[in-house]
């Protein structure tokens, strides 16, 4: 060994256990920092089989030989796979379909409707009346209540009057019966204990080889895979006896099956592959919020669960969203459980104009009711959040306040899903990276319906679409709060997951502050005064207990539409 040597070696060992350790205190102190951090949701892409579905277009219309001579099946070759000219008698088929389910070339998965593309053709090839009604062309399902494509895929529902349909059974529930159906290239990758499961249909055995049956989370739902897509199709129903004004599940089975028979190929374009989306660290503000505190995930308050079991911990932010309340301050906590007091009091200088004692929130996803949720360990939940807003002065200098002037907005560009009379409005996402709905509660339906919050409207980020009320299946049903709930696509269709720390991240957004994660046990927080114009804060809500009306009660009778504070 060289001169020195036996010194260097030494050295060399010395340098590498100091690096060991250093990265140790490294990685330790990673630890720390990024105990508090919240996580983006994964999601996996599809393979779409574009060949397999132009085989069955082919067959489809070739019922109708005529008809089959105007496709053109063989493109261009040596085109990329997303090159429209690769497919011809999909872009000939987009141009006459999209002038009933408008944008439907949109959608990268084949769209599947209960629409008979060849008689249809058919019909107009030899001059049928124009005002023939399209359910002749749907298996007598009336327009489409709603039709969204997008580049995640597309969403679509229809429904079935009573006494339509040839040879359908007759059914107590005397309105009409409302499907729905999704197909899309994305699939949120969610821990779902009671995924993939369901019994087989022998009718429909021979169409879909793999269709699965199903209730769950409210809805008869029939989940399968066609030209490696997965397609639900769902009927919001109860799984209890018929009745006139209540949807029975059993009564919406051939109803989902007709509709199921009837599905054709109606539209849909490749795209550029996909690649599924890992989770990632979410992006959040770097200063923080002197006073913005939240209690962990799945920290519901103690024995507030079903059967006294605990809530669901997720750290996933399942979208970067705009808060849906248009002004801080603003509270997320129980409003079942939690004391409150009224808003239309007098304000007292130096305490918040809400009565507020701090800003405190709390996770109440998986709080006690009667709702099927499959996060939940008890499988029952809340759905969603309870979000009450900090009270504000009618005019500056007023001595009470105003309960009437908290705006509700879209949390992003999306479209509406809501029908007449019901009491949820739903906003969802179809973009390139994101399949999702976010759900509104507590509005009055009228009021909705005169502000033309219904199927199919367009609302951009930020966009008014109405004020925190306290309907719950009638004015002043419940307190005056928002509920708020995320559903994401799945092989089970659309289910609810925890959207605690997705409001936590826009609420941090919208004061530009990050929160501070406190707990178990609850830590006090500076109360910040206001008086005429609230800053950027938040206090949570103390409050006096709220009666509230048996699980039983909550589903609206009239609308099929379930309502939780």
């Amino acid at each position: 060994m060289a001169p020195g040597g036996d010194a260097l070696g030494t050295k060399a060992v010395g340098l590498a256990t100091h690096l060991a350790a250093s990265l140790c205190l490294l990685l330790a102190g990673i630890a720390i920092v990024t105990a508090d951090e919240f996580r983006t949701a994964a999601i996996s892409a599809a393979h779409v089989e574009w060949r397999a579905a132009l085989d069955q277009l082919r067959s489809e219309i070739n019922t109708q030989p005529a008809v089959a001579s105007a496709f053109t099946f063989s493109g261009r070759r040596r085109l990329p796979a997303f090159d429209p000219r690769l497919t011809p008698a999909l872009v000939q088929l987009n141009a006459v379909t999209s002038q009933i389910f408008t944008g439907i070339g949109r959608s990268p998965v084949p769209v599947l409707l209960p629409f008979d593309i060849a008689a249809f053709f058919d019909a107009r090839r030899n001059g049928a009346p124009a005002g023939l009604p399209l359910s002749r062309y749907q298996a007598d399902f009336r327009p489409a209540d709603l039709f969204d494509a997008g580049p995640a895929g597309y969403d679509a529902m229809f429904a079935l009057e009573p006494g339509d349909g040839d040879d359908m059974p007759q059914r107590t529930f005397a309105k009409p019966v409302e499907v729905q159906i999704t197909g899309s290239i994305l699939t949120y990758d969610i821990s779902d204990p009671l995924g993939d499961k369901g019994e087989p249909v022998k009718a429909l055995s021979a169409q879909y080889p793999d269709l699965r049956r199903f209730i769950r989370e409210g809805y008869v739902r029939y989940a399968f895979t066609r030209f490696g897509v997965p397609y639900v199709v769902s009927i919001q129903c109860l799984d209890s006896t018929p009745h006139a004004r209540r949807l029975a599940c059993r009564e919406a089975y051939p109803v989902a099956e007709r509709f199921l028979k009837a599905l054709r190929i109606a539209g849909g374009l490749p795209s550029r592959p996909r690649t599924d989306i890992a989770s990632d660290i979410a992006e959040r503000p770097a200063e923080r919020s002197p006073d913005f505190g939240y209690r962990p995930s799945g920290d519901i308050i103690s024995t507030s669960g079903f059967r006294k079991q605990s809530g669901h911990a997720d750290v996933t932010a399942y979208s970067q969203i705009r808060f849906p309340l248009e002004k801080a301050p603003a509270f997320v906590r129980s409003q079942s459980l939690a004391k409150r007091r009224s808003n239309d009091k007098p304000l007292i200088p130096g305490a918040s104009a809400g009565g507020n004692a701090s800003s405190q929130w709390q996770d109440n996803f998986c709080e006690t009711r009667s709702f099927s949720v499959g996060q939940c360990a008890s499988g029952f939940g809340h759905q969603g959040q309870d979000i009450r807003p900090a009270c504000s002065p009618r005019n500056e200098g007023a001595e009470r306040c105003d309960p009437h002037q908290h705006a509700v907005v879209a949390v992003r560009d999306g479209v509406l899903i809501r029908s007449q009379r019901q009491q949820a409005a739903t906003l969802q996402i179809n973009t390139r990276n994101e399949h999702i709905r976010f759900r509104y509660m507590h509005m009055n339906p009228k009021n909705m319906d005169a502000d033309g919050v219904l199927n199919g409207r367009q609302v951009g980020e930020g966009e008014k679409i109405g004020v925190v009320s306290n309907y719950l299946d009638h004015p002043n049903g419940t307190s005056r709060h928002l509920h708020f709930d995320v559903q994401v696509f799945t092989r089970d269709g659309w289910l609810w997951v925890n959207p605690y720390v997705t409001l936590i991240s826009a609420y941090e957004r919208l004061i530009h502050g990050r929160g501070r994660e406190i707990g178990p046990e609850p830590v006090a927080l500076p109360v910040v005064a206001q008086i005429s114009k609230p800053p950027a804060v938040t206090h949570a809500s103390v409050s006096p207990p709220v009666a509230h009306a048996s699980p039983a009660d909550v589903i609206d009778p009239d609308t099929q539409d379930g309502s939780e504070n």
